[in-house]
């Protein structure tokens, strides 16, 4: 189900966000000191174009740094990226097949607000760590 939602999301909107995230990212390496947030992008657009199967956590090295650099990033890339997910996300919303992406969608906004600091992994790996804080709880 996750290969037919994603083949489904690179058709109708995850090419387009793909493209976003890829131009944000050469533009930001193009000077030396925005290096890591054009290494963010190209990650993030790893995760636009492929979203089902895989999720967003928190980095457990990230620091002031990675608080700092998000600070920049919301100011000057990531509210037009935010803009683009919201953009997609309306039509998506529209039709009954398209609401599973559009909620997709959504879930991608606070990634691109905040990319730094945030490591992309896949579902299936967050399942062990689940099933060992249920059976501690």
């Amino acid at each position: 189900m996750k290969t037919l939602l994603n083949i489904i999301w690179v058709i109708f909107a995850g090419f387009g966000l793909w493209l976003g995230y890829m131009l944000a990212g050469i533009i930001c390496c193009l000077l030396i000191v925005t290096i890591p947030f054009g290494i963010a992008s190209f990650r993030i657009a790893g995760y636009a174009l492929w979203p089902f199967g895989r999720e967003v956590v928190e980095s457990p090295r990230s620091g002031a740094f990675a608080l700092i650099g998000n600070v920049i990033w919301v100011i000057v890339a990531g509210w037009w990226l935010a803009l683009g997910h919201i953009v997609t996300a309306i039509p998506l919303a529209i039709s009954i097949i398209g609401i599973p992406m559009a909620w997709a969608n959504l879930k991608l906004i606070p990634v691109s607000l905040m990319p730094l600091g945030k490591q992309i992994v896949s579902s299936d790996a967050l399942l062990p760590t689940y099933r060992k804080q249920v059976t501690a709880a």
